[in-house]
């Protein structure tokens, strides 16, 4: 470091990696110890010593001072902070003096704490002390001394699982041990979860202990919760997705083109489909082809956008209790997932491949459950399919933003018409699908009409279908969707899907039950 370096830093006056000190005495040393949490705490950063900072004026030290200072310095790091550090001090030359620089960098053993105990954080230029159990765990996260997708959610068990998820869980998991055995997945999919475990000689618990997902008390982990729960946010509240189509660019916008009134809940497999099926009808689509009915081409790769959502909702903490926000504006996609990168990972780094999962059950599970290699090639192949990707590590927000640029492709955006979007319903493979609940045979022998046939459906329709993962009453899917409680749109919207399979009743002998909830089929 120069003598030019320290007046420029001197100009820029202190920051949140920048602090300065016109002298170390033993009258302030602690607080200079308390400096050196708050920065190993931190990001790192530098003491800088013959710098009033105050004033801003340089007060460079004699050579007795600086012997002084770099004694007492060292004493501070390995008396005044626990655990100790490790300080790299340099000596600038000015003209009257010597400036002492010292870095400190992020610490590997975090929490740190001063000699009383108390653990420090950098807010700004200044710091603060560090209640919140949540902030300690975050620091234990970094170190990977702790992992939350590991910890018990004490209340509950395999009976708050959803069977569905569980059972598409085992089916992907162990499908090469049933293809050897030359059993049917499509066949699978209709035996109950005893039938199918039986095949692989164990319990749905007891394959479930052996992966991590449950402990041996029966009590669920949360990724076990987070990845198969009917209901997760009934102990894990904030865990949700918050949507909103903004009109404009403005996160300060009052225009809005699609916002629910409430965040999207429910496993990560219900938020990954909410995700995509909200982008799908928020973004405009490009006519690649000649033929004017085809549906035409997102503006954005749906393959790297499936990409960042699955990271988004893997690799988010789980610490922060905040929602996973994905907002649309007129020129960009915003996704902001609570939490900074993990410890040891670079915003370059995870453009090449990095993978330093923060919720690593979470992630070698949901492999089965979501679109992803679990090679950490994800963000890499997001950005092969739509290179102007940018990524932000906010460190005053706590969180990580990806935002993708839209593009002008020359077409109407009418899925932002919602009077369009839901006018008509296609039933023209919805006919083919034979709706008696009686006739299994005949039902699996036509599932791709089912398939093509939800290829018909608007994205309002989908949106339902994704919204009743769990059991949701007419009144909250008609709220969901932006639409009145009122027969006329039970009609349009509910009745339809019901007599197409799509969702059913949870009390099919009571219709018009006052308890009566619809869900996925």
């Amino acid at each position: 470091m120069t003598k030019e370096d320290i007046l420029r830093l001197r100009d820029t006056a202190e920051q949140t990696r920048v602090q300065f000190k016109e002298r170390v005495t033993r009258d302030n040393k602690y607080d200079v110890s308390c400096e050196m949490v708050a920065l190993s705490n931190s990001r790192g950063g530098m003491i800088v010593v013959g710098i009033d900072d105050k004033t801003g004026r340089i007060n460079p030290l004699s050579f007795v001072e600086v012997q002084e200072t770099t004694n007492l310095l060292g004493s501070l790091a390995s008396e005044g902070v626990v655990p100790q550090i490790l300080l790299d001090i340099e000596n600038v030359q000015m003209e009257d003096g010597v400036i002492v620089v010292t870095t400190v960098k992020q610490g590997r053993n975090k929490p740190y704490r001063d000699s009383k105990g108390i653990v420090w954080v950098k807010q700004g230029a200044d710091k603060r002390k560090v209640f919140d159990n949540a902030e300690l765990i975050a620091m234990l996260m970094e170190n990977g001394q702790m992992h939350p997708d590991n910890m018990p959610v004490n209340g509950t068990s395999i009976k708050d699982l959803d069977e569905n998820t569980l059972r598409d869980y085992l089916l992907n998991r162990f499908r090469s041990n049933f293809e050897r055995q030359q059993l049917s997945i499509i066949e699978l999919r209709h035996r109950s979860l005893d039938e199918i475990t039986g095949v692989l000689s164990q319990t749905p618990e007891g394959i479930l202990k052996n992966n991590g997902l449950i402990l041996e008390d029966g009590t669920l982990t949360m990724a076990a919760l987070m990845l198969m729960g009917k209901y997760p946010q009934r102990w894990l509240p904030a865990f949700t997705v918050r949507c909103v189509s903004f009109v404009g660019n403005s996160i300060g916008g009052t225009e809005f083109r699609d916002k629910s009134g409430n965040d999207a809940d429910g496993n990560a497999v219900h938020l990954y489909n909410y995700i995509i099926s909200f982008l799908t009808r928020n973004l405009r689509r490009k006519q690649v082809g000649k033929d004017f009915n085809s549906q035409g081409e997102l503006e954005v790769s749906i393959a790297s956008l499936s990409e960042i959502v699955t990271n988004a909702i893997l690799h988010r903490s789980y610490v922060i209790e905040a929602p996973l926000r994905v907002f649309i504006f007129d020129n960009r996609i915003e996704i902001h997932s609570p939490g900074l990168l993990p410890e040891g990972v670079s915003m370059e780094s995870i453009k090449h491949g990095a993978s330093v999962p923060r919720n690593k059950l979470l992630f070698n599970h949901g492999i089965n459950l979501l679109p992803y290699t679990g090679a950490g090639s994800g963000i890499t192949r997001a950005l092969k399919f739509t290179p102007d990707i940018k990524f932000v590590n906010d460190e005053t927000l706590n969180e990580f933003v990806v935002t993708v640029e839209r593009r002008n492709v020359g077409e109407t955006d009418t899925k932002n018409d919602r009077d369009d979007r839901d006018k008509h319903l296609d039933k023209s493979n919805l006919n083919k699908i034979n709706t008696n609940p009686n006739d299994r045979d005949d039902r699996d022998n036509e599932v791709g009409a089912i398939h093509t046939a939800y290829k018909t459906l608007n994205g309002t329709q989908k949106d339902i279908i994704q919204f009743c993962s769990i059991p949701r009453s007419a009144r909250e899917i008609l709220e969901h969707i932006g639409y009145s409680y009122h027969p006329t749109n039970i009609n349009k919207f509910i009745k339809p899907l019901l007599e197409h399979g799509f969702i059913e009743m949870t009390e099919p002998e009571k219709p018009n039950s006052k308890n009566q909830k619809y869900r996925k089929v």
